[in-house]
């Protein structure tokens, strides 16, 4: 899959024309992949709960930790930043 278009700034990325947050891009190659791990886990979650408010929080903790979501990773310091991608996230009962 090619990498998305980011904005000049490269705090977005670009996905048929609309802007989304980027994941923070100083979280460790590792933890990146274990969030990604756990949000698709907690999107499946969604989908079968048909929108249960425990399966949309667990996918908001994710993005979260991923700098998707809340203070925007820019606006952070290193030791913030850390703090939030180091943050445990629960995965689903699957």
């Amino acid at each position: 899959m090619p990498e998305p278009e980011h904005t000049p700034d490269g705090h977005h990325i670009v996905v048929n024309g609309r802007k989304w947050r980027a994941t923070d891009p100083l979280i460790p190659d590792e933890r990146r992949s274990e969030l990604q791990s756990i949000l698709m886990a907690w999107r499946r979650a969604v989908k079968r709960s048909k929108g249960a408010p425990e399966s949309r929080q667990g996918v908001q903790a994710a993005k979260i930790a991923l700098g998707e979501r809340g203070t925007p990773w820019w606006e952070q310091t290193d030791d913030e930043r850390r703090e939030r991608w180091e943050a445990d996230v629960a995965r689903p009962d699957d």
